[in-house]
């Protein structure tokens, strides 16, 4: 097997490689992607790792100490210190089994916050067959506090480190520098989509065209140069400068047995060899493997309507919307005065929406303009800042005071909370259309309205009012395709975020 052997830089900036072969060595040269990003430090994976390993400790810990703490007059405190120290070793134990803290499941999708869910539901269960086994006497109040409560400030512990990791990667750190190699096409289109959602972790620092497009450089989208690594040269390139990752679009010249020769070429070393698939738009978890004598095949589940999970997501819908309407009916009733001393005018704006299955509704708003804004809004029709059938307008003089304000902080959307509960919008869910709106639809468009529209959703936690039309037909159909109980949550979490900090609110 050959081997390459790092030299001195040249004059160029690049690095002379030596190769040992069976008839001697051969010495060329190779960009130094060292040169263009920080991102192959790795150091800060152990560092990561470590700091999750020590709040996951204390965040079971604080879990066990107050389910006993709540039922210390039950408890005998010695007896389930012991039995708190067992299933926190446990608990821990599956946290690291079912591997919850692997780098490639750290910043993106919902496997991560999944892991943290199966561990803790099969640490729980483990722990509950063991009693049962060897007939110990544990109160099952201390399980049925400790497990929701753990879960909980784990989810809260894992979101949090989370935001600060996503923090770091949009500063250029905590990433991971890859090579993306395939033909012009496929390997631009891969290198602007890593580009563009640093979340994942990795940062293109070398693109390799397998189709001889020539040059030295390609002009990434963020308007860094990335070296172009010759495809020959790819596996030599990437061991003498130790990239971590060697990306994948699309088929190499040669076929299956180009894929495996670049693993084999990159064998013993720290690098991780990942392939893309041309499946876009398909969420993680409704992918599986089945390989048939060699050949692996992806199986994609069909996106499900009814069911199970839609009758959990309609009972979650219920439970937080009329919880939400009790906690906050001070708040209602204060917006609702405040709107109505203004102008004295209607407290509630009703508007005709399409939902599921193209039914029409009547959704509720707090009135956020004056009375007549759906007269004023053809004289308004030439500002209109928004592309497609969107009509968006950043200092819209229908709007009141008392309107600026609440649609600052989202508060105009509260009474669509009624909506949830008589059933005709879902907490979390694509956006309500209007009737104008879907008489102009086409094609895969009419997809949205599978399933009900939200008060938030996807498009709210990724810019709201700054996203264009198509940025947010994307982002339903996503939704619609892909949606779970896990992404339900997260969006509801992003949402909070969205509106304390504004984005994209007008």
């Amino acid at each position: 097997m050959e081997s390459g052997a790092l030299g001195d830089a040249m004059p160029d900036g690049r690095l002379s490689v030596t190769r040992a072969g069976a008839f001697g060595a051969t010495t060329f040269a190779v960009p130094d992607l060292h040169l263009t990003t920080s991102a192959q430090r790795v150091g800060w994976r152990t560092g990561y790792r470590l700091a999750l390993i020590g709040t996951d400790l204390a965040t079971v810990a604080i879990s066990l100490l107050f389910a006993q703490a709540v039922h210390e007059r039950n408890l005998d405190p010695a007896q389930y210190l012991v039995w708190g120290m067992a299933l926190g070793v446990v608990w821990m134990g599956m946290l690291a089994a079912i591997r919850s803290r692997e780098v490639r499941v750290l910043g993106a999708g919902t496997s991560e916050y999944q892991r943290v869910a199966k561990a803790t539901g099969v640490a729980f269960g483990a722990f509950a067959v063991i009693m049962v086994l060897l007939k110990l006497d544990v109160a099952r109040g201390y399980l049925l506090v400790a497990l929701p409560v753990g879960l909980l400030l784990l989810l809260a512990e894992r979101f949090l480190w989370r935001s600060w990791l996503i923090a770091r990667r949009r500063e250029g750190l905590c990433l991971i520098g890859a090579v993306v190699v395939g033909n012009h096409q496929d390997a631009t289109r891969v290198t602007n989509e890593l580009i563009k959602h640093h979340h994942a972790g990795y940062r293109p620092i070398g693109v390799s065209y397998t189709d001889g497009t020539g040059g030295a450089q390609f002009a990434a989208a963020d308007g860094r140069n990335v070296p172009l690594v010759e495809f020959p040269m790819l596996a030599d390139t990437v061991r003498a400068t130790h990239t971590r990752a060697v990306i994948v679009a699309g088929e190499l010249p040669g076929g299956k047995e180009a894929i495996q020769d670049l693993g084999w070429q990159l064998e013993n070393s720290k690098t991780e060899l990942i392939l893309t698939s041309r499946l876009t738009d398909v969420a993680g978890p409704r992918i599986h493997m089945r390989p048939v004598d060699g050949l692996p095949m992806l199986h994609v589940d069909l996106p499900q309507y009814a069911g199970l999970n839609h009758t959990i997501k309609r009972g979650i819908d219920l439970a937080l919307a009329g919880t939400a309407v009790l906690l906050l009916s001070p708040v209602l009733l204060a917006v609702a005065l405040a709107v109505y001393l203004e102008d004295r005018g209607p407290v509630l704006f009703r508007q005709e929406r399409v939902g599921v299955a193209g039914s029409s509704f009547t959704m509720f708003k707090f009135r956020s303009m004056v009375v007549d804004a759906e007269a004023r809004l053809a004289a308004l029709a030439r500002q209109n800042e928004g592309a497609g059938l969107l009509f968006k307008m950043k200092d819209d003089p229908r709007i009141t005071r008392t309107g600026a304000f609440i649609r600052r902080y989202s508060l105009d959307e509260l009474p669509q909370l009624f909506n949830v509960l008589n059933g005709t919008m879902s907490l979390i869910g694509p956006r309500p259309p209007l009737p104008r709106e879907v008489a102009a639809y086409e094609g895969r468009v009419n997809r949205r309205l599978l399933i009900k529209p939200g008060i938030t959703g996807l498009w709210q936690v990724s810019g709201r009012s700054n996203l264009s039309w198509e940025e947010s037909v994307k982002l339903d159909l996503y939704y619609v395709e892909n949606w779970s109980i896990t992404t339900d949550f997260m969006i509801l979490v992003k949402t909070v975020r969205a509106v304390l900090h504004r984005d994209g609110a007008y």
